[in-house]
């Protein structure tokens, strides 16, 4: 309960000290006429949600103080809203209060909350609309964290967007990485899995609360292939289809049946089927390869969509 009541301060802090209206004579109108069929991906943030369009189109709503929508304004958009008329959005993610994206000719650009240099276009100040980061082209993934964001290029290597985008060593191996609420979490094509950041909850699961600045590899396995992180606990499948957690477990959000924290992966459950997983911030969501959704961890306002408001401290099947 102490990190989740420390988490939402800092929001709260954020959102008091950078509160700015800004009018908008012509706010964009929302599109209710598509269908579910024109959504190639969706991404959702802390509060807020984008999707593009098989068109290239990008669209957005949900919470916008930040100016994490794109929009050009500052104001709530609770239908969706198209961001600009560019038709070549590529991929993205959403963060605590900003938004992350790469073009189809490899371009980065951000928006939104940038007190922390998160946005990495060299200055401090929020970002109403998307704004090109670098002239680097050979962008291709993207994860955003609450407030630091890590990017991957071409050649393999990894970034972090701190001020200005600034390399993570010097391997060219990198294939996936997950940015968590003060901790990231990342694979190399070796299938070894590396961490760094803020640990005082074993979120890093190297057996220590210690924080790390550099990446440190977790135990001698090859086998990882892929990773989700929340705010202070992560997740990760290998590729036998298991399912290992790790972190802060006060909601149950490890699934391992307790409230206990864990400094170190386990393993939840002997099920070998585990195809996708996703962290919020103090639940877990993931498909099996039958296609069942499963959820777990914190339901105070019935996000694990099992028809209650109680927390699950082992997943539960969800139906439709």
């Amino acid at each position: 309960m102490k990190k989740r009541i420390l988490f939402l301060l800092s929001i709260v802090f954020s959102f008091i000290i950078g509160f700015t209206i800004i009018a908008c004579d012509d706010p964009p109108t929302a599109d209710t006429t598509d269908t579910v069929v024109d959504i190639q991906q969706v991404f959702a943030g802390y509060s807020h949600t984008l999707v593009i369009k098989k068109d290239g189109t990008l669209w957005a709503w949900g919470a916008n103080w930040k100016g994490q929508l794109g929009d050009g304004t500052t104001t709530d958009r609770h239908t969706p809203v198209k961001i600009g008329s560019d038709t070549n959005w590529l991929t993205m993610s959403a963060g605590g209060e900003h938004t992350i994206a790469i073009k189809k000719d490899g371009t980065l650009w951000a928006w939104g909350s940038n007190w922390n240099g998160q946005l990495g276009d060299g200055t401090t100040t929020d970002r109403h609309s998307p704004v090109k980061i670098g002239s680097d082209i050979n962008w291709v993934s993207v994860s955003a964290g609450d407030w630091h964001n890590i990017a991957k290029k071409n050649d393999g290597t990894i970034w972090v967007l701190q001020h200005t985008p600034v390399k993570i060593g010097s391997d060219t191996n990198w294939v996936s990485m997950s940015a968590g609420g003060y901790h990231t979490i990342a694979i190399k094509n070796d299938g070894t899995l590396w961490v760094w950041g803020y640990n005082e909850e074993g979120q890093l699961g190297d057996g220590t609360d210690t924080d790390r600045h550099t990446p440190v590899k977790i135990g001698s396995d090859t086998n990882w292939a892929s990773v989700s992180t929340g705010v202070y606990h992560s997740i990760a499948i290998k590729n036998d289809g298991t399912l290992w957690v790790w972190g802060y477990n006060e909601e149950g959000q490890l699934g391992d049946g307790t409230t206990t924290d864990r400094y170190s992966p386990i393993k939840i459950g002997s099920d070998t089927n585990w195809a996708f997983v996703s962290t919020g911030g103090w639940h877990t969501m993931a498909i099996k390869k039958d296609g069942t959704l499963w959820a777990w961890g914190e339901n105070d306002v019935g996000q694990l969509g099992d028809g209650t408001t109680t927390d699950r401290h082992s997943p539960v099947k969800i139906t439709f």
